[in-house]
C-alpha cells in the first residue's frame, strides 16, 4: 500500500515510542521489574512514564503534518470533519476491543463459546485483510472483506444481546481511548486556530486544568487535593461511568479518566506546535535549533510548575504536559538532526520500521499478551498452565535471574512485534485508519 512522503525523524521517534510502550507493558513478572521500567508510584516521573506523553506528542506532530497539507491544498472543510470523526471512533472502538478481548466475560455453552471464537476470528482477519489490500486496485475485494467483517460483529451483537456477554464491568478508558479523543479535539483545534491561537488556547488548558483540580472542592464535601482516590478527577470517572468500567487494578480512579483530556490535549498541542516548526520554510537546522530551544524551555518551566503542581502521569499534570512534551521536542530535535539533517539513518531501521505500523504494532501487542494469558491447559487436579507461563519459564527462569527473566520476557515480545511489523514492511504494506 502506497504511503505519502514521510518524516523519516517522526516515524523512527514513533518506533522507539512503541517498542518502549511494548517493553513496559509485557514484563514476565510484575513483581521483579527494574525501577526505570515501572511508573512513578505517584507524584515522579520515571523513562516508563514518557511513553504515553511521547505517544499523544507525536499524535500532534502528525496532526500538522497530515492535516495541514489537507489545509494548504484547500480540502473542503466536512470531508476533513469526516476523516475526523472517522479516526477517533475507530481508534475509540479498538480501545474498546482491546479491553473486551478476548472472552467478553463470555457465559454460555461450549458451542455457544465456539462460535464466539469463530466470529472473533473472522472479524479481525476480515479487518487486516482489508487494510492490506491496496484501495485503488482492489475495491471489490476490500468492500467484501467489509461485508464479512461487519457480519461476524452482527453475529457477536447476536450473541451479546441475548445475554451471553457480561459487559458490567468493561473498562470505559483506556490507552486508545484517549488517543482517539486528544486525536479529535485537538485535530478541530488545528483546523480552526493559527499557531497563536493554539499557543493560547494550550495555555489556557493547562491553566483551567491546574484550577480545577487545586480550588475545585470536591462535591461531597471533600477540600481539592491530588490524592488518588479523593481528587476531582477520580470523583468525576467515578459519578459519570462508574467504579465497574474504571481500571481495575485501582477500582476508585483511572490514570485514563474523563478529566485528563483536557490537559492531554495540552501534550498533543505541543506536538501540533513542534509539526508546524517543522513544516516552516525555515532551513533544517534553524527547526532543529527552534525545536531545541523549545523543549529546554518547557522542561524548565515544567520544573517550575512542579514546585506548585506536582509531576504526575496518572493525573497528567499541567507540568507533566510541559515536562514531558520538553524532553520529547529535545529528543525530536536530536533525532531529525542526526537522520534528517546529518543523513544517519541506518542505526533507526528497525524503528522506523515499527514506527510506520505504530498503531498495528500497539494493537497486535496487547492480542498476543491477552491471547497467552488466555490460552491455557490443566497441569493436574489443583494447578493450570498459561501459554505465557510455559513460554516464560521454558525461555528464561531456567537460566536467568529472576528480574532478567522477566526482561528478557519483555524483550521476546518488542522482538516478535517488530517481526510481524517486519513482514508488512518489507511488502509495503502500510496500516492506517
Amino acid at each position: 500500500m502506497t504511503h505519502p512522503t514521510r518524516l523519516l525523524s517522526l516515524d523512527i521517534l514513533r518506533g522507539l515510542t512503541i517498542a518502549g510502550m511494548i517493553l513496559v507493558n509485557n514484563p514476565g513478572d510484575w513483581g521483579a521489574v527494574y525501577p526505570p521500567l515501572l511508573h512513578a508510584k505517584w507524584h515522579g516521573c520515571t523513562p516508563t512514564d514518557l511513553v504515553f506523553p511521547f505517544f499523544l506528542f507525536m499524535v500532534g506532530v502528525a496532526i500538522s503534518i497530515a492535516l495541514g497539507k489537507r489545509k494548504d491544498q484547500g480540502d473542503a472543510p466536512q470531508a476533513m470533519y469526516r476523516k475526523i470523526g472517522y479516526r477517533t471512533l475507530v481508534i475509540f472502538g479498538l480501545g474498546v476491543f482491546l479491553a473486551a478481548f478476548p472472552h467478553f466475560r463470555f457465559d454460555g455453552s461450549p458451542v455457544l463459546r465456539v462460535v464466539h471464537y469463530v466470529l472473533l476470528a473472522v472479524a479481525m482477519l476480515a479487518v487486516f485483510a482489508r487494510e492490506v489490500l491496496e484501495p485503488e486496485t482492489h475495491q471489490k475485494e476490500r468492500k467484501i472483506l467489509a461485508y464479512l467483517a461487519w457480519g461476524a460483529v452482527a453475529g457477536m451483537m447476536a450473541i451479546g444481546l441475548s445475554g451471553h456477554y457480561w459487559l458490567d464491568t468493561l473498562r470505559i478508558p483506556g490507552v486508545l481511548q484517549r488517543i482517539a479523543l486528544v486525536y479529535g479535539i485537538a485535530s478541530l483545534i488545528f483546523l480552526h486556530t493559527s499557531v497563536k491561537g493554539q499557543l493560547v488556547l494550550g495555555a489556557s488548558l493547562l491553566l483551567l486544568y491546574w484550577g480545577l483540580m487545586t480550588l475545585v472542592p470536591i462535591p461531597d464535601g471533600m477540600a481539592p487535593n491530588l490524592e488518588p482516590e479523593t481528587n476531582l478527577g477520580a470523583w468525576l470517572d467515578r459519578t459519570i461511568l462508574g467504579v465497574k468500567h474504571l481500571w481495575s487494578q485501582s477500582k476508585t480512579w483511572d490514570p485514563e479518566g474523563i478529566l485528563g483530556t483536557i490537559p492531554a490535549t495540552g501534550t498533543a498541542l505541543v506536538g501540533i506546535l513542534s509539526g508546524e516548526i517543522l513544516r516552516s520554510t525555515h532551513p533544517a537546522e534553524k527547526k532543529a535549533m527552534r525545536l531545541l530551544l523549545s523543549g529546554v524551555a518547557l522542561v524548565a518551566v515544567g520544573q517550575a510548575w512542579n514546585l506548585v503542581f506536582p509531576i504526575n502521569k496518572a493525573l497528567w499534570t499541567s507540568s507533566y504536559v510541559l515536562y514531558a512534551g520538553g524532553l520529547a521536542q529535545l529528543l525530536l530535535a536530536l533525532i531529525y538532526w542526526t537522520v534528517d539533517i546529518k543523513g544517519y539513518q541506518r542505526w533507526g531501521k528497525p524503528f522506523q520500521v515499527l514506527g510506520v505500523n505504530a498503531l498495528f504494532a500497539f494493537i497486535l501487542s496487547g492480542i498476543v499478551a491477552k491471547l497467552l494469558g488466555a490460552i491455557k491447559w490443566q497441569l493436574d487436579d489443583t494447578n493450570t498452565q498459561t501459554l505465557k507461563g510455559w513460554i516464560y519459564d521454558g525461555l528464561f527462569t531456567s537460566w536467568l535471574s529472576p528480574i532478567n527473566a522477566s526482561l528478557g520476557y519483555a524483550l521476546l515480545n518488542v522482538l516478535f512485534i517488530f517481526c510481524c511489523s517486519w513482514l508488512l514492511y518489507k511488502k509495503s504494506v502500510y496500516i492506517k485508519v
